[in-house]
């Protein structure tokens, strides 16, 4: 099956018949979902991690992205048909996969090593938007015998898409790093990948040009097929590995974990709004709930407990506040230190270590040793807690 668009005169210029492939059509819509969700997915949950393996992730994040743009757009064009013989430049093909390849990478460094704001993530979005826009003219500039002549309106509606539905999916891919916002912003950038492309051909007519540039050597149809085909499957294989993360939940027990004992008979865990800690106020005794409290930190053989707006002695020590408020959803982030996560703001790593910060105006921040990086970070991610690499 294929697409035809008829032979147009304009202005003297003759222009050529195109059609295209539906089933090249097809696939290029799931090569560029497969790169969205590859890419996105390979820079989740790097807040915790070194900065050599963070950089090594926003690097293979940049190559599925920017590869999978310029691998939708040749899948796309390997089904073009024109009435006349053409090739490919080389040289100018291999300079737009690696200009996608650059541009989305710079993108990622903003998003990965700078403070994430709203505005960085929209700008990202944007960089990201001008990579498609670049790559797709770029690679369009490498035919050779024909010659695209384009419709200012085509590339205008292809500019407003591009920046657009990419500002839009990493604001959903990146506003909240959970998984079904990065499905969904998998989905926003894969739309804006095509809807570019094809807009852009829309508003494209072809005519003939025999001059040949010969800035690199031509490469046929059939060799630009085997090199696509060739990093698709690169990029479907990427896919299926960062998959696993998916089908397996990092909080499941591994399959050769030994089975938990069931709970002896007893008093259930206390919800953090029930749980009641001792406390000395000026001499006097009294009970602070669970729920009002930031952190509790070791003080030799009893604990400090802070409030938004007071720190308290608690003649508790560090392990027997550790075992009561863990049960009530408190985490322990280092050994010394026991924070209530729903009162986190922010948490902020420098290089192996952490600090949560809280909604107290005056409390000081609870540090993160490196063993508990990841287990605060999944348990802010999963209630959309703000981060800073």
């Amino acid at each position: 099956m294929q697409i035809k668009f008829n032979l147009v005169i304009l202005s003297g210029m003759e222009f050529l018949t195109v059609s295209h492939s539906y089933l090249s059509i097809a696939m290029s819509c799931v090569v560029a979902l497969v790169a969205s969700f590859t890419g996105l997915s390979l820079t989740r949950n790097l807040s915790p991690k070194p900065v050599f393996e963070k950089k090594a992730s926003v690097a293979l994040g940049s190559v599925a992205l920017g590869g999978g743009i310029w691998a939708m757009h040749f899948v796309a064009m390997l089904g073009l048909k024109l009435p006349v013989l053409f090739f490919y430049d080389a040289a100018i093909t291999l300079v737009s996969a690696l200009s996608a390849i650059l541009i989305v990478g710079a993108a990622l460094i903003l998003l990965h090593f700078a403070k994430r704001t709203p505005t960085i993530i929209l700008v990202a979005g944007a960089i990201v938007g001008c990579g498609v826009l670049v790559m797709h003219y770029i690679g369009m500039a490498g035919l050779e015998l024909c010659r695209a002549v384009y419709s200012p309106l085509a590339v205008a509606l292809s500019s407003v898409a591009a920046i657009g539905l990419c500002m839009m999916a990493f604001w959903i891919a990146y506003g909240r790093r959970t998984r079904r916002n990065i499905m969904l912003g998998t989905i926003c950038f894969a739309v804006a990948v095509v809807s570019v492309h094809f807009l852009a051909i829309a508003g494209t007519n072809f005519m003939v040009d025999r001059a040949i540039t010969e800035f690199g050597p031509a490469i046929s149809h059939e060799a630009l097929a085997i090199g696509v085909i060739f990093f698709s499957f690169v990029i479907f294989g990427a896919c299926l590995w960062v998959s696993v993360t998916y089908l397996i939940s990092p909080e499941a027990a591994p399959q050769d974990t030994p089975a938990v004992a069931p709970p002896q008979a007893g008093p259930a865990p206390q919800a953090a709004a029930d749980l009641q800690i001792p406390c000395d106020s000026e001499g006097r005794k009294v009970f602070v709930r669970a729920r009002d409290v930031l952190f509790v930190r070791a003080d030799g053989h009893y604990t400090q407990v802070y409030t938004e707006t007071e720190r308290l002695f608690s003649v508790w020590p560090i392990t027997e506040a550790c075992k009561r408020l863990t049960q009530a959803g408190f985490i322990q982030t280092h050994r010394s230190y026991v924070v209530n996560p729903l009162r986190v703001v922010r948490f902020e790593r420098n290089k192996d270590k952490g600090r949560c910060l809280f909604d107290g105006s005056g409390q000081p921040p609870a540090p993160v040793s490196r063993s508990k990086l990841r287990v605060i970070q999944d348990a802010l991610d999963a209630r959309g807690g703000a981060f800073r690499a």
